[in-house]
């Protein structure tokens, strides 16, 4: 490594954040950059620690330790090239990654973990500014046509590694403009949509044709795309929200997250809002999940000018520490505060929602809730829940966000028409050693194959399934895999 005591002499450190009265002003990003100094020491953290867990954490095997390195060296144009060897879009990883990386670093087993994602960040920024980022796609072409069916991550990542192999791609959106949730789930100030415009204009450049407003199975027969297409792909991303059928559901001011999420990023971008307004401008807003999405309604609901933001979990609140049943090197559950939360939030952990209250003109003015406690077994994993006695109270709210995750794809109509085979969970059957499903030529990758998940997870699945399409076209194919760490294809 660059400097094998590093991780002795420094300290992990992250950039400065703009402060909360500051950035809840508007939704730009708000996470700045290092310094150049400070960016060669985090890299210099990264030890020489023989097997590099950091690779298995990764969905995508990032060769980490190297482009550490080459960062180390400030050599950019070497840590770029090491970096997108597995890696299309460092841009959004580095923004918006759990970073089950730095989860697996040898160094967080007695230590705070190298700062990889920030690293990863700063490569592809700095690798934009010199110049290094062209178009990947050959000059030579195969003369083979794919339809890619979504354009969020695994969509994105199923065309850019198709067209490098040659092939001339096709992605169809339904929305006014590519991203998938890059774009309509993610908000502003953690992924501002000029990142993913970049992207796109690249990808253009490399032949790939965005048709958006086209939804298929419905503006466009899924099998026209058989007929005209030497391979299709499935990789719509997870937007079926779970419900909360509880009594009062009906009332007004109870909305989907992803509803909430999709109309200020709309707004942000001076696209037309569908449907009537949700604003959280000066009512009391409880968001009930913990995840992601719920901390995002969170950061949205406080740039909006809430009288009061709170989060429901119905888990009892994590550990500080990581808990016996997800050891190093998994990603592990434990308490954790998200930058929406830093901006102002009222966490509730352990409460149950029991109904919601209306008023008399049909609108939500409150939650009737009670707290539970959960049994566990030896290894800490939650196995049953009991409400407390006596704990039913009424929490006012003007409006509720429903945030608790997706289920099954709201595909119906597309994969009917196709007749690919589908599991009782509503995810399309296809294995992974393939990505194709039961109809030849046709494959899924992403969120309609393994259900909700991570960008990371997503990229991955679409990078591997352009390497078994490539073979389906091809009969054989030049395109990394993850499971080739340390080969630099």
């Amino acid at each position: 490594m660059g400097n094998i005591t590093g991780f002795k002499q420094f300290e992990r450190a992250l950039p400065a954040k703009e402060a909360p009265q500051v950035r809840t002003t508007n939704y730009q990003e708000f996470i700045g950059l290092y310094p150049p100094e400070a960016l060669h020491q985090q890299a210099a953290r990264c030890m020489n620690c023989g097997i590099p867990f950091c690779h298995s954490g990764c969905p995508l095997g990032n060769i980490i330790p190297e482009f550490n390195e080459a960062v180390y060296r400030q050599d950019w144009e070497d840590a770029y090239q090491i970096l997108t060897t597995t890696n299309n879009f460092p841009e959004f990883t580095g923004r918006i990654c759990p970073a089950p990386c730095e989860s697996a670093c040898v160094l967080s087993i007695h230590s705070t973990a190298v700062a990889i994602e920030e690293i990863e960040k700063h490569i592809i920024e700095i690798a934009f500014e010199k110049g290094y980022v062209h178009p990947t796609a050959p000059v030579l072409k195969t003369g083979k046509t794919v339809a890619v069916v979504g354009s969020g991550p695994a969509g994105l990542a199923v065309a850019a590694q198709l067209a490098k192999a040659g092939h001339a791609v096709t992605v169809f959106e339904r929305d006014e403009q590519p991203g998938g949730l890059l774009r309509y789930g993610v908000p502003d100030f953690k992924l501002e949509k000029w990142v993913i415009d970049r992207r796109i204009e690249l990808m253009e450049k490399d032949g790939i044709v965005f048709r958006c407003n086209t939804e298929i199975g419905r503006d466009l027969p899924a099998d026209e795309l058989q007929r005209t297409f030497d391979a299709v792909v499935l990789a719509g991303g997870a937007i079926a929200p779970r419900d909360l059928p509880l009594p009062g559901r009906e009332l007004a001011g109870i909305h989907y997250a992803m509803d909430y999420l999709g109309q200020q990023n709309r707004r942000v971008s001076n696209i037309p809002v569908q449907g009537p307004d949700i604003l959280a401008t000066d009512k009391h807003v409880v968001v009930i999940g913990s995840g992601d999405t719920g901390s995002d309604c969170v950061g949205i609901a406080n740039r909006q000018q809430a009288t009061a933001v709170a989060q429901f979990a119905l888990m009892n609140q994590p550990s500080n520490e990581r808990p016996a049943h997800t050891p190093w090197p998994h990603y592990p559950t434990v308490f954790r505060t998200s930058s929406s939360h830093e901006e102002g939030c009222q966490r509730h952990w352990g409460i149950s929602t029991k109904a919601f209250l209306g008023d008399e003109n049909g609108h939500v003015r409150a939650l009737q809730v009670s707290d539970v406690t959960w049994e566990t077994d030896a290894m800490g994993r939650r196995l049953t829940s009991e409400e407390v006695p006596n704990s039913t109270r009424e929490i006012p709210c003007e409006l509720v966000l429903l945030a608790m995750g997706f289920h099954a794809n709201p595909y119906e109509g597309l994969l009917a028409q196709l007749g690919v085979g589908v599991e009782k969970n509503g995810l399309v059957q296809a294995p992974e050693t393939t990505y194709q499903t039961n109809v030849p030529g046709v494959f899924v990758a992403g969120d309609m194959r393994r259900g909700q998940s991570l960008v990371v997870w997503a990229i991955s699945e679409g990078r591997e399934a352009a390497r078994q399409i490539d073979v389906f076209l091809m009969g054989q194919t030049a395109l990394p895999s993850k499971n080739a760490v340390g080969m630099f294809a």
